[in-house]
């Protein structure tokens, strides 16, 4: 089996507190993996584990390639993309000028910006300071940084949330395409019932390990 990651009775206590408490997980390459779950149990800590965010207390297995005790976690968040609730982009910056100095630090080129922005239907807002968008639309903004950078695993918390059905059908679009193309993709939700055009995989976590 081609596994993009997989996970062995991992622990995370980051203050003492296990946030993953045991948890076993694979992720194939080219699949898309819901983790569904209430709050708190432990969707959000299984993606920062993935994006390479968390140091394992015990436990073993491998992100991308890099084990996940041994390895250098910097070489895991290189290799990802990640999609949280709070956006990285600075307010003041246009749309166009917050990717096209994302694509400057990362070394990644700048020809392929205008396609991502057009790709995530905010051609007429590539000259808004992204301080001035909504909410539904700074999701936008890192759907195209995503589509720019192009990781060989996507990690997307609530991904749905703030986007009307107009955004989500272009994000399940986008999801489809990313897999067919050979990405990995893991997101977590709370919703009860999300459609999906292509069914992902579905996880369920309870006290921060996999119940089914």
């Amino acid at each position: 089996m081609n596994l993009a990651a997989e996970l062995h009775d991992v622990i995370v206590a980051p203050s003492g507190f296990p946030v993953l408490s045991g948890l076993t997980l694979e992720v194939q390459v080219g699949e898309c993996l819901l983790l569904e779950g209430a709050n708190g149990a432990g969707k959000t800590s299984a993606l920062r584990l993935l994006g390479g965010l968390s140091t394992v207390i015990s436990g073993h297995g491998q992100i991308l390639g890099v084990d996940i005790a041994t390895g250098d976690r910097r070489e895991i968040r290189r290799r990802v993309g990640w999609l949280g609730h709070e956006g990285s982009f600075y307010d003041e910056l246009t749309v166009e000028e917050n990717l096209t100095y994302a694509c400057r630090l990362t070394q990644r080129p700048r020809a392929s910006i205008a396609d991502a922005i057009e790709r995530v239907g905010l051609g007429d807002r590539r000259a808004t300071r992204t301080g001035l968008l909504s909410a539904g639309q700074h999701r936008r903004v890192a759907l195209a940084w995503l589509l720019i950078l192009r990781p060989r695993l996507w990690l997307l918390d609530e991904p749905f949330a703030a986007l009307d059905a107009t955004a989500r059908a272009l994000l399940h679009e986008i999801l489809r395409d990313a897999t067919q193309a050979g990405a990995s993709i893991v997101m977590s939700s709370h919703e009860k019932n999300l459609e999906f055009a292509t069914a992902p995989r579905r996880v369920t976590l309870l006290g921060g390990r996999a119940a089914s």
